[in-house]
Parts: structure tokens; C-alpha cells; sequence
């Protein structure tokens, strides 16, 4: 069984429902708290072991690709004015020489076709995708424990309400093995009242390279595009999938409410943040 290395970060995305703010500012850069959402999951990635990460860019997203590069007159601005604890601060967030790999995806075509995108610099092994919209602590370790037991295709999980499960992509339940099940079937976004289950897939993945063959040949799903679920649904034909219920929680950054929340969250872990925080939300509730 091969280890998992690489991970494929999908980053092309318009940032649509954020506008203004992401009409010259990629989505995955905005802020929580003081680190852009996708530092955070390169972050969650690099801890579980992660040692290549791939990201499939678009139009206007050069930024992502500076922000994990040296900023030599910024290095160097903070050595002079002797800002020591920063300047060590960014190099621990850089991922060393050789480790990052940038693809394009020249059309929106969904996210099928971006994880299609990354096919030549994976090559054949298996790899991770995590989604840079869903922010999560340590899902990745527990993807890749759960990899080292079953091996084939693991695919993290959470369970919502069932009347939410038509927003989401969902698994069917079949054996069960504590945290993990085996995953009989996907439904994309399924009407309300048909979910097989409320566990929906939360942004986590690890596939084989199998997958690849499938996108290629390009099949459209749900909405006009090229959806990843329609093609592990084909792979599930020849390999197993296993659902990892996830313990902990995801904050959908990609929703105004999800990016507040998860705002707030992990300032109120942070103990120079915490309580001043706390403060000013009483006295923003007192207020209304």
C-alpha cells in the first residue's frame, strides 16, 4: 500500500458569493483570524504528513503562489528592524524547496476537471484533495489513519440534519468499523426526502490514481460540470471507498456565515484574543 504524499489543492474558484472582496482578492485568501483559509489548510495537511502540495490555480490567483514563496525584501525589512519572532514565524510557514506545484485550470469546469488538472504532477500513486473552503483541525490525520487501515479510497464525512442533506453530496452506510464505514453509494445534492443517510462529504478526500482515467473521458453532471462524485461513484464499481466520520468540526468558509463563525472559533482558542473578544461580543449583544 502506498503511502500518501501529495495533496491536491483546488484554489481555482471565483469567490462569487464573497464580492466584492474577491474581485482582486482570491477567496482562499481572506483572512481568519491572521492567516489566509488556505495557509490554514496547507497547515492541517503539512501536520498529518503531507509533503507535496499541489495547487490548480485560475485567472487572478497568482497571489496564493507568492504567499508560499520567499519575500526577500520583506525577510530582510523585519531582520533590520529587528522583528526576529516574525521573520522566524514565515519561514516555519514555508513549505521548503520543491515541495509546492502550481497547474492552471483555464475553465470553470468543476471540480472534477480541477482534480483532473493536477493528474500529471501526482502521477500513479495515490494522493489527498482538500477542499480550501472547509476548514478543519487534524480531519487529514485522521484521513490518513483510517487510509493505513482499509486502504483504497477514504472520503471524510460529518452528519448535518437531514432536511440539509439536499445542499450536500451523500454516502450510503454499509458495514461499519468504529469510526469508519464502508461507503456503498454517492448521490450528489439529492432531492429532499431522498438522502440514503445525513453524512455528507466534507471536503476531504483520499483517492487512488484510477480516478484520473474516469475524469478524463469528461462526463458532465449537476450542474453542466465535470462533478468528482460522479466519477468515484464509477470507481466504486472496481474499488473500495470507506466514509470517515470525522470527530470534530468543519467551518465552510466558502458561506459568510461559516467564514464568521470560523472566525470567531479560532480567536477564541487563542489566549491574547480570547477574552478582549469575549468582551466586545457582550457588548455588541448588549447593544441590540
Amino acid at each position: 500500500m502506498k503511502p500518501i504524499r501529495k495533496a491536491v489543492l483546488p484554489v481555482a474558484g471565483l469567490g462569487t458569493r464573497f464580492l466584492p472582496a474577491t474581485k482582486a482578492v482570491p477567496k482562499e485568501m481572506l483572512t481568519v483570524v491572521d492567516r489566509p483559509v488556505v495557509q490554514h489548510v496547507v497547515d492541517e495537511a503539512r501536520e498529518a504528513g503531507i509533503e507535496h502540495f499541489i495547487f490548480v490555480t485560475g485567472r487572478g490567483k497568482a497571489v496564493i503562489e507568492d504567499h508560499f514563496d520567499i519575500a526577500y525584501e520583506l525577510d530582510r525589512t523585519l531582520q533590520e528592524r529587528g522583528k526576529q519572532a516574525a521573520f522566524e514565524a514565515l519561514q516555519r510557514d514555508l513549505p521548503k524547496a520543491g515541495q509546492t506545484s502550481f497547474t492552471r485550470q483555464q475553465a470553470p469546469l468543476g471540480l472534477g476537471h480541477a482534480v483532473w488538472c493536477a493528474r500529471e504532477i501526482v502521477g500513479d500513486e495515490p494522493f489527498a484533495v482538500l477542499l480550501p473552503d472547509m476548514l478543519s483541525r487534524g480531519c487529514m490525520g485522521q484521513m490518513l489513519a483510517a487510509y493505513e487501515r482499509h486502504g483504497g479510497n477514504v472520503i471524510a464525512v460529518e452528519e448535518v440534519a437531514p432536511e440539509e442533506t439536499h445542499q450536500y453530496g451523500i454516502v450510503s452506510v454499509g458495514e461499519t468499523f468504529g469510526q469508519t464505514f464502508e461507503i456503498t453509494g454517492m448521490v450528489e445534492k439529492p432531492k429532499p426526502g431522498t438522502a440514503p443517510s445525513n453524512f455528507i462529504i466534507s471536503g476531504r478526500y483520499i483517492l487512488q490514481p484510477e480516478i484520473f482515467p474516469i475524469l478524463e473521458h469528461g462526463k458532465k453532471g449537476a450542474g453542466g460540470e465535470i462533478q468528482l462524485t460522479d466519477a468515484m461513484i464509477d470507481l466504486m464499481a472496481e474499488q473500495s471507498f470507506f466514509g470517515m466520520r470525522y470527530e470534530g468540526r468543519t467551518y465552510d468558509t466558502g458561506s459568510k456565515i461559516g467564514f464568521l463563525t470560523a472566525n470567531l472559533a479560532y480567536a477564541l482558542e487563542r489566549d491574547d484574543l480570547a477574552g478582549p473578544l469575549k468582551a466586545e461580543i457582550k457588548r455588541l449583544l448588549a447593544e441590540r
